[in-house]
């Protein structure tokens, strides 16, 4: 049934495979044996992608309703057992993690010695398709992540903290000592971005496509350091979340973006595992943590 799931929203055999840590074989050997059973065909291939037939997209609803259930099963023998025990899977992408996480593992290790909470950098989309394939149980994220229309029936979020877009700058540059600067005080700039891949590459060219340009680059990165190197050296401006002001090399300067651009930042759990024991301990003390170092 996860094979069917990961399948269904990854589109191939070997998306799938690399999801669940498997062999595409083994991926399809289980949508095989799960045809042999059902006694209809779930797929048909178009290409190299898998298409789901309509039984398979019937079957999908049945999976995806079974997996919950046996969540929620987990976690009532889990407050059962009145234990705060087991292995808790989180995935974070980088900027929040390095900032919230640290204090929140320490303080939950100490209270709960049996709980072993292991953490996955991921960036915020890819930890919402993780938690959607039951390949992890809590993950951070943030409204850019969360794609209109996708069904998020069976996830819940709970608001962790808000983050304040900022221009980044070389502090030789002339603009660098403004209060703050708008998107079109930067048409004639060469810019610095993430591939178009992460996160926020197509969300800063948007932003500047909306202000009457295309932003003219001489760096597509792939992740943050190179971007901040670039424009630490004055070749590059950029626009990056507030958080990243934590580790910034030296050089940069910030400036508040007119109008003012906020994104909000959650933590999400599978519904089905609202009770769960670890889930809830973690939740109330990562929202804690957040209020304290954050606000």
């Amino acid at each position: 049934m996860r094979a069917l799931l990961e399948l269904a929203r990854c589109g191939t055999i070997a998306a799938a495979a690399e999801a669940l840590f498997l062999t595409p074989s083994a991926v399809s050997q289980q949508i095989a044996q799960l045809e042999d059973e059902a006694g209809v065909t779930l797929t048909e291939r178009i290409g190299r992608r898998v298409r789901l037939t309509p039984a398979g997209h019937a079957l999908v609803g049945y999976a995806e309703r079974l997996m919950v259930v046996l969540d929620e099963a987990r976690s009532e023998m889990a407050e059962l057992r009145r234990e705060i025990a087991g292995e808790l899977r989180v995935a974070a992408f980088q900027s929040i993690a390095s900032v919230v996480l640290p204090d929140t593992v320490k303080t939950l290790q100490h209270a709960y010695p049996r709980l072993a909470i292991g953490i996955e950098e991921l960036e915020a989309i890819d930890g919402v398709a993780a938690l959607r394939s039951w390949r992890t149980d809590i993950a951070l994220i943030d409204d850019l992540s969360i794609v209109a229309g996708e069904n998020r029936e069976n996830i819940a979020i709970v608001p962790l903290a808000e983050d304040v877009w900022y221009v980044t700058l070389s502090t030789d540059h002339p603009l660098s000592k403004k209060p703050s600067l708008s998107l079109a005080d930067l048409k004639d700039e060469t810019w610095a971005i993430e591939s178009t891949g992460g996160p926020f590459g197509s969300f800063v060219a948007d932003l500047c496509r909306r202000a009457g340009y295309e932003p003219r680059t001489n760096a597509i990165c792939r992740g943050s350091e190179m971007i901040e190197a670039m424009v630490a050296s004055g070749c590059s401006v950029s626009i990056v979340p507030g958080l990243r002001r934590l580790r910034l090399p030296p050089g940069v300067a910030w400036v508040k973006l007119r109008p003012e651009l906020r994104r909000k930042i959650y933590v999400a759990y599978r519904r089905g595992e609202r009770n769960h024991p670890m889930v809830k301990v973690f939740v109330a003390e990562i929202v804690r943590t957040a209020a304290k170092l954050l606000s």
